[in-house]
This record gives structure tokens, C-alpha cells and sequence, in this order.
């Protein structure tokens, strides 16, 4: 699946932090990829993303309309729920989880705050013990994955070099099988 990808709001699109920075007293400290997010599948599910912004000057509101917050986006045909949305709001030192997120929050920030978000992954598509090995040694490459979360959810054996072991792979993916049958 498509990572950091677009909104289900047809006109959504996200803006640089760049830009964001520029025009708001605002700085991203970080903004990385959600790893492990993506549900698996045959065909995995899309990557959400990390972002830690902290207010420079001023104060702001801060309201959240997410969905996902307990449940992950689902997993079709086999495949698994995508990760859910996370929210961590540091204000004056201390770290605090939003109980409900809503528009209705209307939570004040002040300077040096700071709002961490992860956004969910997608469902996967299909039985994960399917997904083509050298696919998921590529998300392994990536960083996408772990080897221990690719051996774990896609059934793959790595080798000392990385690369899958076709053989192993093979076997555990058939006695995981016969456990889910």
C-alpha cells in the first residue's frame, strides 16, 4: 500500500514542513514513518507517519478528528488491521494522552510545547503467509519491518546476510498454516 499517502478528502494534500515552519511559529522535530503500521497481507497495507511538532512563540488550540484510535484500520481477505492513531500532547514538562480524540478537545498549547502524533497504517490485503519473501525482504531493507517482525507477521526466515532462506521460509510458513487451520 501507498505510505504517507493521500486523504480521503479529495482536496487534502499535505503541506511541506518546510512551508509550515516558514509561515507558523511552529518547528517539526520530527516526522518519520510510522514502521510496523502497515497491516499484513499478500498485499500489505500503507505506512502511517510519526510527526512531533513543538510551538516556538505564542499559544495555540489544538483539536483532533481522528478515527482509529482503538482499532486499526481492517485487514481484508486474511490480511491484518492496519496500526492505530497515536496522540501525546508535553506541556510544561509533563506528558499527557488526550482521553477522547475529537474536534471537541480544544486543548491550549503554549510555547515549547509539544503535540506527537502517529497516524495509522493501512489493512492489509490476503494471507500474509502469501506476501512473495524478496518483497518482504525488501520492506525489511526499507525499514518498514524488523526481521524479527517479518519472520513473525509474513512467516519469512532470514539469513545471516539478509537475505530470505527459501527452504526455512517454506516450512515455517506451512506449520503456521496448519496452526491457523
Amino acid at each position: 500500500g501507498i505510505s504517507n499517502g493521500c486523504s480521503t478528502i479529495g482536496i487534502s494534500k499535505t503541506t511541506p514542513i518546510e512551508v509550515m515552519e516558514q509561515y507558523y511559529p511552529v518547528l517539526f522535530e520530527e516526522y518519520s514513518l510510522h514502521e510496523g503500521s502497515g497491516g499484513a497481507g499478500q498485499r500489505r497495507g500503507g505506512f502511517g507517519v510519526n510527526y512531533r511538532v513543538r510551538l516556538r512563540r505564542g499559544t495555540a488550540r489544538a483539536s483532533f478528528v481522528m478515527d482509529h484510535g482503538r482499532f486499526g484500520p481492517l485487514g481484508m481477505q486474511g490480511g491484518d488491521d492496519g496500526g492505530v492513531n497515536k496522540v501525546s500532547i508535553r506541556q510544561s514538562g509533563q506528558s499527557f494522552i488526550p482521553p477522547h480524540l475529537s474536534k471537541a478537545q480544544d486543548i491550549t498549547i503554549s510555547e515549547g510545547d509539544a503535540v506527537s502524533v502517529s497516524t495509522p497504517g493501512g489493512g492489509g490485503y490476503g494471507n500474509p503467509l502469501e506476501r512473495d519473501p524478496l518483497l518482504v525482504q525488501r520492506d525489511v531493507q526499507r525499514g518498514y519491518y524488523s526481521p524479527a517482525q517479518a519472520t513473525e507477521r509474513f512467516g519469512v526466515v532470514f539469513q545471516p546476510d539478509g537475505t530470505p532462506d527459501l527452504a526455512a521460509t517454506a516450512r515455517l510458513r506451512a506449520a503456521q498454516q496448519t496452526a491457523l487451520s
